[in-house]
């Protein structure tokens, strides 16, 4: 008996003739929604997502209540959803837990203010399952952004975040901060969230495009908020540690190119500030600007030790993503 299944399991055609006739399974589907006092709008969202993803054994909402002071948990449950409590103020907090927690196929995001299209942020999903994309983002600002969106400095600061990002690194991100997003489970168990606030969105971009994820974008319908539902961004406060975490995550995710542009300046400022003793000296024959000399010459020392670090840093930088492909592999090898 023992002897007739080993040459079964080793046998080509037996595999091959299980695979076959294997029931290809749906893919399971993760709604996830990071609250923060959305009592007005939280039971409309979840709603709308039970429509559209009606089976349960194929589609679960969770709704992760971030220390709200209203009923958001409560209607959120009576609506159908999922709720955990995340006691860590700030919504990277809850995206870090909900990524660790959650075992599905698709994930997707989205904001409980009721700003987002319920059907356009589960077409989102289609090119997960499809294998096209480990991160879809949901384009508002190519869609009804500008037109709903009643703060004008929201939509200065998306164009902002979104050409600094572009530039740094070279893609066409089309909308950096949306709240509607798809994930292939590859992307949510290899990604290590190290913001805690709302910058979250700006740090999964980045990681996206720095470790070469495949990515798509849909245009998705915005709307804003209903009346009686407030935003909790601070526009000037907000943006500053948006712009913040863009500049440590460009020296992070960029050493070389960070570090070797802080060497450049360097440089053009002791060849500026030598200048003066030089043509002085040619002119006279005497250097009596001591201090400028001495003073170039410590900024020319900071411009090469600048340059050192970028390329020693660069060099941990190709080491560890070498680990983080070993880690895609582990983890694609454990589904």
């Amino acid at each position: 008996m023992t002897t007739e299944t080993t040459e079964t399991a080793m046998n080509p055609q037996a595999i091959a003739d299980s695979i076959d006739t294997a029931v290809p399974t749906a893919p399971k589907t993760a709604v996830l929604i990071p609250c923060y006092n959305e009592a007005t709008t939280i039971q409309s969202v979840v709603r709308s997502y039970r429509e559209l993803l009606p089976d349960p054994n194929t589609a679960t909402i969770y709704v992760y209540d971030n220390n709200s002071t209203d009923d958001t948990a409560d209607l959120a449950r009576a609506a159908g959803a999922v709720v955990v409590s995340e006691y860590r103020q700030g919504k990277g907090y809850v995206v870090r837990s909900m990524f660790r927690d959650i075992e599905a196929d698709v994930y997707l995001m989205v904001d409980g203010d009721d700003t987002y299209e319920a059907s356009d942020v589960v077409a989102l999903a289609a090119d997960v399952i499809d294998g096209r994309a480990d991160m879809v983002v949901g384009d508002r600002l190519s869609s009804t952004y500008f037109q709903e969106n009643k703060r004008a400095f929201h939509g200065a600061g998306n164009r902002l975040v979104r050409w600094l990002i572009n530039k740094i690194f070279r893609n066409e991100i089309r909308d950096v901060m949306t709240g509607a997003r798809a994930f292939s489970r590859r992307f949510v168990k290899t990604y290590p969230s190290l913001i805690g606030g709302f910058e979250i969105e700006t740090e999964m971009t980045i990681h996206a495009l720095d470790k070469d994820f495949l990515i798509t974008q849909r245009n998705v319908t915005y709307r804003d908020r209903p009346a009686g539902s407030t935003s909790k961004l601070d526009t000037i406060p907000d943006g500053l540690r948006v712009l913040k975490t863009i500049f440590a995550l460009f020296k992070d995710f960029r050493p070389l190119a960070f570090f070797g542009l802080a060497s450049l300046i360097l440089l053009a400022i002791a060849f500026a500030l030598f200048l003066v003793p030089f043509i002085e000296y040619l002119e006279t024959g005497f250097v009596s600007r001591f201090p400028t000399l001495i003073v170039s010459v410590a900024i020319a020392v900071m411009s090469l030790l600048s340059g050192a670090c970028g390329i020693i840093v660069d060099s941990i930088r190709k080491q560890t993503r070498t680990f983080f492909e070993i880690e895609l592999t582990r983890v694609a090898q454990m589904r």
